[in-house]
């Protein structure tokens, strides 16, 4: 599976933004999918997940509440809408697939990554 994450900027506090991840590979659809962040200086952290059949999983409530992700098997993509932005959410995003059956709030389950898209918020 190879993912092409895109949808990154600049954007305002309060603003929104909305990550996909087109993901290549007749698989997708088995795969779990994540996305991550990880900011300058700062250890990379788990945001959110979606398993293959759309159970979904939210690193804190607080995402839960303004990020949302989906995805779409028939066009093999994951999304990750982004609400309410901070400026602490400013990171690089990154869209990652998980084997079917795996834990998907852990990065290191996960088997292929996209290549990242910045995301800065300023204040």
């Amino acid at each position: 599976v190879q993912l092409q994450a895109s949808g990154g900027g600049l954007v305002q506090a309060g603003g929104s933004l909305r990550l996909s991840c087109a993901a290549s590979g007749r698989t997708f659809s088995s795969y779990g999918m994540g996305w991550f962040r990880q900011a300058t200086g700062k250890e990379r952290e788990f945001v959110a997940a979606i398993r293959w059949d759309g159970g979904i999983t939210y690193s804190l409530d607080s995402l839960k509440g303004r990020f949302t992700i989906s995805r779409d098997n028939a066009k093999n993509t994951v999304y990750l809408q982004m609400n309410s932005l901070k400026p602490e959410d400013t990171a690089v995003y990154y869209c990652a697939a998980a084997p079917p059956g795996s834990r998907l709030d852990l990065g290191a389950n996960y088997d292929f990554w996209g290549q990242g898209t910045q995301v800065t918020v300023s204040s």
